[in-house]
């Protein structure tokens, strides 16, 4: 296990302190509540992808049929019904797809894995040549290449993963990656952040508000969570949560009113 201090060098890091560097390396043993904390951490960036992925197009989405409806001129209730249909629909879909195409990834990692092993079993030599000129194409002498080389050679999985990784290009999966998990996680974000264009219709219900009031206020709230949702990713990436609030805002806000055109127009047309 890694002696250095992650979040401390990751700090050095975006301060550019050398010094820092230096002491977040020698830190030493570090206290078991702080490598469970950097572990936890670290799990839940993985993570990041499918959150961002999942929230971000389900505000999207959402807010495309909530614009089109509205631009319809389509009752509340109507407006509801169709969100929500439509918000459950591409949730379920979004999730599946996205665990099922991990789960092919990580298959046809573990399948390429396979050959590599059989390869390096069957013919070492020339496995161990493939590696010295990969390396010498990234930049290595061929001395150091092959010395590198018959190192790593002398540690069966530890070569055939950098095999994998170097020769193909793919990451081989850990045995507690889960791909059903990713698909939780898009699910649950799409869900989460897709609800937020339609809870002024669902709460403010019983008010009977104008279609266009509500459709303000689902803008209004439409553009504060893209916002929140560059905040909640700022806090992985170690950037400015301004900038990245502003970005995801800008980004969403855009591919928002595209689609919101579009769905207008088909509703345009339909009526």
């Amino acid at each position: 296990m890694a002696t250095r201090d992650e979040e401390a060098a990751k700090d050095a890091f975006n301060r550019r302190d050398s010094e820092a560097s230096v002491l977040a390396h020698a830190t030493g043993t570090k206290q078991e509540e702080d490598t469970l904390a950097q572990e936890a951490h670290t799990k839940a960036a993985s993570f990041m992808k499918p959150f961002v992925f999942g929230g971000l197009d389900g505000i999207i989405t959402t807010f495309a049929v909530v614009a089109g409806a509205s631009g319809g001129r389509f009752d509340i209730d109507v407006i509801l019904a169709l969100g929500l249909s439509s918000l459950f629909a591409d949730a379920l879909s979004m999730g599946v797809g996205d665990a099922l195409s991990s789960k092919s990834e990580m298959e046809a990692a573990l399948k390429e894995r396979e050959r590599e092993e059989w390869e390096f079993e069957n013919y070492r030599a020339g496995e161990i040549n493939e590696m010295v000129e990969i390396y010498m194409e990234k930049g290595l002498s061929e001395e150091d290449a092959e010395s590198v080389i018959s190192t790593l050679a002398k540690y069966k999985d530890v070569f055939i993963d950098f095999m994998v990784q170097d020769e193909l290009g793919l990451s081989v999966p850990d045995e507690d990656e889960n791909p059903w998990k990713e698909g939780l996680v898009t699910f649950t974000a799409f869900i989460v952040f897709g609800f937020i264009p339609l809870m002024g219709y669902a709460l403010l219900l019983p008010l009977n508000l104008d279609v266009d009031v509500l459709f303000v206020i689902a803008i209004v709230l439409t553009a504060i969570t893209l916002f929140m949702l560059g905040v909640l990713k700022s806090f992985f990436v170690k950037r400015s949560w301004i900038m990245a609030g502003l970005e995801t805002l800008t980004l969403g806000g855009k591919q928002s009113v595209e689609q919101a055109d579009n769905c207008c127009c088909c509703c345009w047309v339909l009526l």
